[in-house]
């Protein structure tokens, strides 16, 4: 590949074009990794002065093409331009000092230092061979100014939500000069005023002549904001398109290659008994929360970030010690004190963060499946290996878990095929009670429509279900009953999901 090094000062100068110009060129790129193609004949173009949103499945090729850009893998093949001159990206490195920055969703940031030493690790302002912090804090503050961000400089970054520490890592991004701003699904763990705040950035970068390479599932935002959308498939780049060009139909049809016929494909049915009731349950964030779930009953949970929405959940799975109150299931109390005890009484929990708090990452696929279903196969201290295979395969097949092998590490799969593991998970154990947090936090709109339907099957078998999401739409779309969380306590219910908004619930959640 014909290539300019990027310590060229021609090209890391050139960076500075005129809004609408061309500054990145992406063409026949590929990507192979042992047993699979990744990336066949990759192409994408972003322009100065623009969000160009990049939308697919999960594994359709999109996380491969922005490491290769950001120069974590070598592409096997292919051309990458940089304002009109080939260029090399062998590290990350090679991509800042070219002026392309990303930002992805698990943060780069040390949370023990202050925000102004995160702003500058690795470039810090020295005087006389000491931190000038006065000069640092002097650039942060207009940095932070020029985003409308109003953080304490010397406040620990671990101490900051979620919103503030994306900020922080825009700012960084903007103190490394980048012309291209790569973010990789910016909106997963915000909230509608969050995500307003961080558009309005966006839109002044946008006008200050920054590309911005937008990725997210969350078609809303896709049509809300970009100007322009690629759309990735099976590997492979599908096209670009204005986005005044297409609709939420069309958008949805290219990415999945096949029309949906609703988004959000609810089926309700009459409740049967109550399953698992609440009485003042309190711990931690939770203060006094009572409610109650039917069988066959989705019961959505919804609020602004810090709530207490998951933290209740974990209360109920046994994670969390409540201080005070009762946990009921079929009218008797039950004893909860950890997750085993919930598990044993049937009740599973889908975490908010799958990585962290539901995978091992490190065993494979098939190990995450058997880890709490052990006993399912065990005769006299011996696992039944053919039995646990076979489970294994029945709902590989079932729900269309995408991998090489059940020996395929969890950390290999995509987010949407991680999730349908852990579902398979709690699937195997017949759980009555089936807490979903975030269920489909960076999932593709394709998967998403497969978890719904999921949701559905597991309703119509009886089962009780607590869906938490902080997806407004998807609450609405998919509830029976919508309780709203503030402070601790339930702030409000919404009786027919289908008759109601988004204004009304956030609303709640404000007071």
């Amino acid at each position: 590949m014909p290539a300019a090094t990027v310590t060229d000062s021609t090209v890391t100068d050139s960076g500075r074009k005129r809004r609408g110009a061309v500054i990145l060129r992406a063409r026949g790129i590929t990507k192979t990794f042992p047993g699979v193609l990744a990336i066949r004949a990759g192409e994408l173009e972003v322009r100065a002065g623009e969000i160009h949103a990049l939308v697919g499945e999960n594994g359709a090729g999109k996380s491969t093409l922005i490491k290769i850009l950001t120069g974590a893998h070598p592409p096997d093949a292919g051309r990458i331009e940089w304002c009109g001159r080939p260029v090399r990206i062998r590290s990350p490195q090679d991509a800042l000092r070219l002026g392309i920055a990303a930002i992805y969703q698990e943060f780069n940031l040390v949370p023990g230092l202050s925000v102004r030493e995160n702003l500058f690790l690795g470039r810090e302002r020295t005087r006389r061979g000491l931190i000038d912090v006065a000069r640092e804090r002097h650039r942060g503050l207009q940095v932070l100014q020029r985003l409308g961000a109003e953080i304490d400089l010397e406040a620990p970054t671990g101490r900051l939500a979620v919103a503030g520490q994306q900020l922080v890592e825009t700012a960084r991004a903007i103190l490394d000069d980048a012309r291209l701003l790569i973010m990789d699904e910016p909106t997963a763990a915000l909230m509608p005023r969050e995500v307003d705040r961080l558009f309005a950035v966006l839109a002044g970068l946008r006008g200050r002549g920054h590309g911005i390479l937008f990725i997210s599932h969350r078609i809303d935002e896709v049509f809300r904001i970009a100007d322009r959308v690629t759309v990735m498939r099976d590997g492979e780049t599908l096209g670009c398109w204005p986005t005044s060009e297409l609709t939420r139909g069309a958008l949805i049809e290219k990415m999945v290659g096949r029309p949906l016929e609703q988004e959000f494909p609810k089926q309700s049915s009459p409740p049967g008994a109550v399953v698992l009731e609440l009485r003042d349950l309190c711990g931690g964030a939770v203060r006094g929360v009572g409610l109650r779930i039917h069988a066959g009953e989705v019961l959505g949970l919804a609020g602004l970030v810090g709530a207490g929405r998951s933290e209740l959940a974990r209360l109920i799975f046994g994670a969390d010690r409540p201080a005070g109150g009762e946990i009921r299931l079929d009218g008797a109390r039950a004893r909860i004190r950890s997750p085993r005890d919930a598990i044993r009484q049937g009740i599973c929990l889908l975490t908010e963060d799958r990585k962290s708090q539901g995978l091992v990452l490190g065993l494979s696929a098939r190990e995450n499946f058997a880890l709490p279903n052990l006993g399912h196969w065990s005769r006299g201290g011996w696992i039944d290996g053919r039995a646990e295979a076979r489970a294994f395969s029945r709902f590989v097949e079932s729900l269309q878990i995408r991998i090489a092998g059940p020996e395929q590490p969890a950390r290999h799969l995509s987010g949407g095929n991680q999730q349908k593991l852990l579902i398979a998970r709690w699937l195997e154990q017949d759980a009555r009670v089936v807490i979903f947090d975030e269920p489909t936090r960076g999932i593709d709109v394709g998967t998403k429509y497969e978890i719904y339907l999921l949701i559905n099957a597991l309703a119509r078998r009886g089962k009780a279900i607590l869906m938490i999401s902080s997806e407004l739409p998807e609450i609405l779309g998919m509830s029976d009953r919508i309780l709203v969380m503030r402070e601790g306590c339930i702030a409000g219910e919404i009786e027919k999901p289908a008759q109601s908004s988004q204004e009304q619930i956030l609303g709640i959640a404000v007071g």
